[in-house]
């Protein structure tokens, strides 16, 4: 379907439309021509690759009691581009409790990292991975996206203006598992990987439905080129958008008053888990809204979509840890707070480790050179620490994979709580400031205000 702005066009005499044809038609002619005459030129900006580019000096990742479950998505602007105290500054936000920390080959920070058949350029991948290792991060690596070569691009060349996260060709499908072979080489401290984004150009539009079978034939590529490296490595995928629609909204076996989970998405996971070689972990992501309407029925209340997400995939595949690479819980320009962005992430997250997610990334939306960026964790150009870091770090501290949850009770339902032996994290969920009695204990919130207390033992 060809978009419109949607407003009706005003009827007029057929004569001028007659003429404005015959003219549309000799610029038509004209651009054809000038098009098939440039069809052979090399496009996009040509790659310089220096001679030589020793691998980075990578710190050990921490060791930490367990698995962290919480952690961040670096993309296009981060740290690394910030002036050395500011880099310094958000260095220590991010490590002031050890958390993962997940980087894109290419894209999102990363340049083309092989602009052509056997030349590597990792000088941006290098220096992300270098500020996640500064700053005591649990690295993780998304095999995405593909050079221009294997997508039926310019070899040498790299053309950001086009479709650059269009999937590899079949035909690049092993350039593309050697290539991955070639970063977890380069990045041996890097344990963890997840393979592709989103399932970027495995649509299929004759079928209307998502493509399954290559991806998952790219992914088992990758997946033995990751192992033959080293064993030790854990893969995952599908990594698919997990949308859905109104409740009422067809069939499908995941659904609440949240909405109905996309049947089409469902059965791609379906097709990856029967014919994947191997995984050591499932991961999806996905929002609480469909793509033309906010949440249903509140953001709040819509977070419960990803509890029953999870235990699907649970269900579909036992043995294997859930991932969700990102998440979204806000329409584009609300106007929300700060206070109610961070209240509807923790309400999100609390739904997430009640469901038994092993891992939950917060994609990071930074800018460059502006004071206000809603929703980062700290001030681009300054570093001073914004709500959602600390929120990061409280549920990285008290709620990391391993710990025992429960849920202590709440006299007001407008408070949502989650607990631990030694510790509760609680949410005032609306624009109003209430009293409250959690797990025992009176409490006071002001509008959106998340507190955390003390229970058991704490230290």
């Amino acid at each position: 379907m060809i978009p419109t702005n949607g407003r009706h066009a005003h009827r007029r005499s057929p004569w001028p439309i007659a003429l404005a044809a015959g003219v549309i038609a000799l610029v038509l002619v004209a651009g054809i021509m000038i098009y098939a005459g440039s069809r052979t030129k090399a496009s996009g900006e040509p790659n310089t690759i220096p001679p030589s580019q020793a691998a980075p000096t990578l710190a050990a990742p921490p060791v930490t009691e367990g698995w962290p479950r919480w952690g961040v998505t670096h993309t296009q602007y981060s740290a690394d581009q910030e002036p050395a105290e500011v880099r310094d500054r958000a260095a220590g936000i991010l490590g002031r409790e050890p958390m993962l920390q997940n980087q894109h080959i290419m894209g999102w920070g990363a340049d083309n990292p092989e602009p052509s058949p056997g030349k590597y350029d990792f000088r941006s991948l290098d220096r992300r991975m270098k500020l996640i290792s500064d700053s005591r991060g649990i690295p993780i690596i998304t095999l995405c996206c593909a050079p221009d070569w294997m997508r039926g691009g310019t070899a040498g060349r790299t053309d950001w203006a086009k479709n650059a996260t269009t999937a590899p060709k079949r035909e690049h499908f092993d350039d593309y598992a050697k290539l991955a072979a070639t970063v977890a080489k380069r990045y041996p401290t890097v344990r963890h990987f997840m393979v592709w984004n989103e399932f970027k150009g495995f649509w299929n539009q004759a079928s209307n439905t998502w493509d399954a079978q290559a991806y998952t034939e790219l992914y088992n590529k990758v997946y033995d080129a990751l192992k033959q490296v080293n064993p030790e490595i854990k893969v995952g995928g599908p990594y698919v958008p997990i949308d859905h629609h109104a409740p009422t909204a067809g069939e499908s076996p995941v659904r609440g008053e949240w909405g109905t989970a996309d049947r089409r998405v469902l059965g791609a996971i379906e097709y990856w888990i029967q014919n994947k070689k191997g995984a050591d972990f499932i991961v999806v992501d996905g929002a609480t809204m469909t793509r033309d309407q906010p949440p249903t029925p509140d953001e709040f209340s819509a977070t419960a979509k990803f509890s029953a997400i999870t235990t699907w995939l649970r269900q579909q595949a036992p043995d294997l840890p859930v991932w969700w690479a990102e998440y979204y819980m806000e329409p584009e320009n609300t106007g929300w707070s700060e206070e109610r962005t961070a209240a509807v992430q923790a309400t999100a997250m609390m739904e997430f480790a009640k469901s038994g997610v092993t891992t939950a990334l917060y994609w990071n939306p930074h800018k460059k050179g502006q004071r206000e960026c809603h929703g980062c964790m700290w001030v681009p150009g300054r570093g001073d620490e914004m709500p959602m870091a600390g929120l990061l770090s409280g549920f990285t501290k008290w709620f990391p994979a391993h710990v025992k949850v429960d849920q202590p009770t709440s006299s007001d339902p407008k408070v949502r709580v989650l607990g631990q032996p030694q510790q509760m994290v609680m949410v005032n969920t609306t624009n109003a400031r209430l009293t409250a009695t959690v797990d025992g204990k009176q409490f006071t919130f002001e509008p959106y205000e998340i507190k955390w207390s003390q229970r058991g033992t704490a230290s």
